[in-house]
């Protein structure tokens, strides 16, 4: 009889100890579900503020560029959507590494990661749903980086052509000395609402011996079969014989000026590499780096660069998080640790730089990954002495003062 009561005794306590660890599960799914939620609800926003600066910065650019040569608002939203990509890449491991440091010191100064500490999360545990969060960064940067900026980049070079090579880009340009050609330099003063050009001046340098200036109170773009043309009204011809230094004046009521050789659509060649996805990086279609003019080995580096790109979105969000908690508890803002956090971004974006670099001249691309691994490498010690505030001590000189 005892030995069945021991039995029961032994059966219930291993029951309870089950459902203890059951109940601290669940409260651990739920810590982690809850810093997941935070760190990408803020990751959200610091994107969001971070996208529309580079954006803004870069619609204004664009503004003037487009809308100010006569391009409709559909070009300029067309343009401005291009150039979304590559500040959307450019934005989001700063918004990883913001959105880390800010909710590991709310989390500091609310007390919260003390709490979580005190009942067994260790700071490696801790930074589990931080990596979770630096691996979806990471899959938002890699499908920016490998398939949509090249995409976009292809396609807006192909419009920057297409722009480059109409009349309104090359003429409608009122009180700007334009040369649409060597030899040619076209003037007008004003454009009209109705496209009339007022005021033209147009000289036509190509010819050694002739040089012909022409002059018009107005001026119209008209299309026909033969191409564009410039159709100059009440002006007059001046032709300068350069052999025999005479000048010919020609007064015309209407004269027409064929352009259309002038603005044909401008060609930019082969593909940069920046411009192809990394699949045709790593394998280029057998034709294709006859045309594309860099090495094979050039390639392959800059296919590399961005899956090292991505590690780097993991990398920024652990130092921050990680530089928090070397803070432990406080009150107030860890400004300190904040501080340490973006001298540790800076040092591996300059080592970064240095061996993109390197790797672009040499042609090894493992280098590429070496800033990545110093960030894990760093992100780990600093989670290590996180947990034991006497070595902090030590190594920052209190114990020995």
């Amino acid at each position: 009889m005892a030995r069945y009561q021991f039995h029961l005794t032994r059966q219930y306590g291993k029951l309870r100890a089950r459902q203890r660890a059951d109940h601290r599960g669940k409260g651990v799914a739920r810590f982690d579900k809850y810093l997941l939620s935070q760190l990408i609800t803020l990751f959200g926003f610091f994107a969001l503020v971070l996208v529309l600066i580079y954006w803004v910065n870069r619609a204004v650019i664009l503004f003037d560029q487009l809308i100010a040569n006569g391009h409709s608002a559909m070009v300029f939203l067309e343009f401005s959507a291009l150039t979304l990509p590559n500040v959307v890449r450019l934005a989001l491991p700063i918004a990883a590494f913001a959105a880390s440091v800010y909710v590991a010191n709310r989390l500091a100064s609310d007390s919260e990661l003390v709490v979580m500490q005190t009942t067994g999360y260790s700071p490696f545990r801790l930074a589990r749903p931080v990596l979770v969060f630096g691996l979806v960064a990471a899959l938002m940067m890699s499908a920016l980086t490998h398939f949509l900026v090249p995409t976009s980049l292809a396609r807006l070079k192909i419009r920057q052509a297409e722009i480059a090579g109409s009349a309104t880009a090359r003429l409608l340009r009122e009180g700007t000395f334009l040369h649409p050609a060597a030899g040619l330099t076209f003037y007008t003063a004003q454009v009209d609402a109705d496209g009339t050009l007022r005021n033209i001046f147009l000289s036509d340098l190509r010819d050694d011996e002739l040089h012909t200036t022409y002059t018009a109170g107005e001026a119209l773009l008209l299309q026909n079969d033969d191409g564009m043309n410039l159709i100059m009204l009440d002006g007059m011809a001046q032709v300068l014989n350069t052999r025999t230094q005479s000048l010919s004046t020609t007064s015309f009521t209407e004269f027409a000026f064929n352009i259309g050789p002038l603005l044909a659509v401008t060609q930019f060649g082969a593909p940069t590499p920046w411009e192809l996805t990394t699949p045709r990086l790593l394998r280029p279609p057998p034709g294709l780096l006859a045309t594309i003019g860099y090495a094979p080995a050039f390639l392959k580096v800059t296919a590399h660069e961005r899956f090292s790109a991505t590690l780097l979105s993991v990398v920024v969000a652990l130092i921050g998080f990680s530089s928090i908690l070397l803070g432990g508890f406080s009150r107030f803002s860890l400004w300190k640790q904040v501080l340490l956090g973006i001298a540790l971004l800076i040092v591996l974006k300059t080592i970064d730089n240095y061996t993109v670099a390197a790797a672009r001249k040499s042609g090894d691309w493992p280098l590429l990954y070496l800033p990545a691994a110093l960030g894990f490498c760093l992100a780990a010690i600093m989670l290590w002495l996180s947990d034991r505030p006497r070595v902090r001590a030590v190594l920052s000189g209190r114990r020995l003062a």
